[in-house]
């Protein structure tokens, strides 16, 4: 089973620059071909490879070619050939990998230049200093004990099955080179704030330089001049960024020295403002540009038949986003996975809201607590009972905190991210009060979703609630605007297009034929779902996009061949989900 992007993938795939936020025009891309070993643990290189893989696809995707799983006993060992390009010639040399799962340890020929623990956020090392004249070997180490640890993992597992899909073990996302001088730009942080009417640019330099910032509406230049390392730019009469309207300004920042440029990159920014407010009603509401805005959602795991984490193409990566905004979905749930950072971009781009979720850890899962009486009727279980929700240990939630942060500061830039989501259904859930107030106070221009699901702490911002099995009922609301985190999960199952057709299910009934299928989605919506917005709900999250291995709930299948659903029923139904 594969997707139809499998066969445009090319030998060196995934191309496109892959830091939207942060662009400089020279940069050299290392996807393509590695060597690869699967052995023991050891701190020496292998002299023999067993093979060749795909970068980045991981290990025990199709697309990386081999196709096999890693276990707690092994250690993923990769090794990459390299020349540099002229772009190089006088300059720092960094190296940047946008993912790797989980820890890891690089060596540039034969000398380990660092290590990393994190499997979902991006890093980087100046290898300067280690390279040699023409030809340059990488290596990379790669540890990744998926279900047998408690480090971040989302649903990956070490034998799949139900709702715990294949896991991903080493890299997984973009590995490349650039070029910078010995002064150069590190870090951009922007923050719009419409209600004064300015972009704020904090500018992180690597020693010292006067910066200089250029902001283009479209081909007018609107603001160019020099700035300081935190500066207020003007946007007079901003264009609004929102799902409708999706515009975003090009910002352009320099570091110049005695007449001389060390550095340029390239960005953007939406002027957008996402909030919390009351209607003529009075009822509490999630609000966009200061105005009620209903967000009709759908989760979104992220997973391909072929990829795995990874999208085959950009294309592929579009495609998921733009089918559901032509369905009239305004919002997607990232749910328990980090994407590339040029998914995040074409979300600001196409006008897509998204709700962030951290990526959960926990060795042995509680289901009592989160499948059991929940599905039922929600519980609130205190969560500073570590040991109930899987959490004894200090050390992985220490390490869940701090890859939370990385992840916020990662992703802090793209206007689309409307929500940080900690936590979800007790995975590995703790201390989620004081977690979603320090979220909350960290970045403030977004929403908080403390908890999702059950076992609410009473946290910012939301009455978050989901149903699957049995009707979605009014809660009562606590002056918190209520969402509907998830809930549907309606299951069809196109033979042909499933990924085990004997194993495969689904959160609610079956469907075989896709008139009842439309038929029942509809009547959700009509009974239970649209009569409670002018009572309070304030967002909708449908599981889901697509088909994830034995899940068959999406309004895709896994393969992205068929949109299950007719399309004209979801964009009548979408229409009605409004205030």
């Amino acid at each position: 089973m594969k997707t139809r992007w499998f066969d445009k993938v090319t030998k060196t795939p995934l191309q496109e620059y892959p830091r939207p936020q942060l662009v400089r025009k020279d940069w050299q891309n290392l996807n393509g071909i590695f060597n690869y070993a699967i052995t023991g643990h050891t701190d020496t290189i292998p002299s023999k490879f067993d093979g060749e893989i795909l970068v980045p696809f991981a290990v025990e995707s199709d697309l990386s070619g081999v196709a096999k799983r890693v276990s707690k006993d092994d250690l993923l060992w990769y090794e990459k050939k390299f020349t540099l390009d002229p772009c190089f010639e006088g300059k720092r040399v960094r190296l940047n990998f946008d993912a790797v799962d989980w820890q890891c340890r690089v060596y540039i020929n034969g000398k380990m230049i660092g290590e990393h623990t994190g499997g979902y956020d991006p890093f980087s090392f100046d290898i300067t200093d280690y390279l040699v004249d023409g030809e340059n070997t990488l290596n990379l180490r790669v540890f990744d004990p998926t279900d047998q640890s408690s480090q971040p993992r989302g649903k990956q597992a070490s034998k799949s099955h139900g709702f715990w899909y294949t896991s991903t073990t080493g890299i997984w996302q973009t590995v490349w080179l650039e070029p910078v001088n010995e002064v150069y730009i590190e870090k951009l942080k922007l923050l719009a704030d419409i209600d004064s009417g300015v972009i704020n640019v904090k500018t992180l330099l690597n020693g010292e330089a006067q910066l200089h910032a250029t902001v283009k509406d479209g081909g007018n230049v609107i603001f160019d001049g020099k700035i300081s390392a935190d500066e207020n730019i003007p946007v007079p009469n901003a264009k609004l960024w929102s799902p409708e309207t999706p515009f975003l300004y090009d910002l352009t920042v320099k570091a110049v020295k005695d007449g001389a440029e060390l550095d340029s990159v390239d960005s953007y920014f939406g002027m957008r403002k996402f909030s919390i407010g009351k209607d003529k009603a009075g009822l509490p509401r999630l609000m966009l540009n200061n105005e009620p805005y209903f967000q009709r959602g759908l989760l979104d795991q992220g997973y391909w038949v072929d990829g795995g984490l990874t999208p085959p193409t950009d294309e592929a990566m579009i495609y998921d986003i733009q089918t559901m905004k032509d369905l009239g979905f305004n919002m997607l749930r990232k749910h328990i996975k980090v994407e590339p950072a040029r998914w995040y971009y074409h979300c600001d781009r196409i006008g897509m809201i998204v709700w962030q979720d951290m990526v959960s850890g926990v060795q042995n899962l509680p289901l009592i607590l989160v499948g059991g009486l929940p599905n039922i009727t929600v519980t609130n279980v205190s969560d500073n009972l570590y040991a109930w929700f899987g959490r004894k240990d200090k050390y992985f939630r220490d390490e869940f905190e701090d890859e939370m942060y990385r992840m916020i500061d990662n992703l802090y830039n793209y206007p689309c991210i409307g929500c940080w989501v900690p936590f979800n259904e007790a995975w590995g859930q703790f201390d989620a009060k004081r977690i979603g107030n320090e979220i909350k106070a960290y970045d403030p221009s977004r929403i908080v979703d403390h908890a999702s699901g059950w076992h609410d702490q009473k946290g910012p911002d939301l009455k978050s609630v989901h149903r699957y099995i049995v009707p979605v009922t009014m809660p009562r609301l606590d002056g918190r605007p209520f969402v509907l985190s998830e809930f549907g999960g309606l299951s069809y199952k196109i033979s042909g297009h499933v990924y085990d057709d004997k194993k495969s299910f689904g959160y609610n009934v079956n469907y075989t034929d896709p008139a009842k299928y439309t038929a029942a989605y509809k009547k959700m919506f009509e009974k239970q779902i649209i009569p409670l917005v002018k009572k309070g709900l304030c967002a909708t999250v449908y599981t889901q996009v697509s088909d994830v291995e034995f899940e068959v709930n999406g309004l895709l299948t896994y393969d992205r061949e068929i949109l299950k659903i007719d399309a004209d029923v979801a964009r009548e139904i979408n229409a009605q989900l409004k205030y």
